[in-house]
């Protein structure tokens, strides 16, 4: 029994440790987020022809960035500012969009 919730226990610490980390920091994303205002608003709502950010989902938001960084997506200026970024950032940056109401 005392296996079994400790098993139990450090489990769902371990689930929710994982779910933290992988979450990113919105708070420390916004930091980041200054460079991509120009093109895509203060608070990411998107400027012509510039797709809005606010309210993008954590993982479309880092497919986009790792895409840009290996060349899959074509863009000069948004592979040079996702190179910039490490995973850390990219996480942080994407939970701080996604923490806001999109369109």
């Amino acid at each position: 029994m005392k296996f079994t919730l400790r098993t139990a226990a450090f489990s769902a610490l371990l689930i929710m440790f994982g779910t933290a980390q992988a979450g990113g920091d919105a708070s420390a994303g916004k930091a980041k987020a200054d460079a991509c205002a120009g093109c895509h608003g203060a608070n990411g709502e998107g400027k012509d022809p510039y797709a809005p950010l606010a309210g993008k989902p954590v993982d479309e938001f880092v497919q986009a960035m790792k895409d840009y960084k290996s060349g899959k997506r074509k863009n000069a200026i948004m592979k040079a500012l996702a190179s910039k970024l490490s995973e850390e950032d990219t996480a942080n940056v994407a939970a701080y969009y996604a923490s806001l109401k999109g369109r």
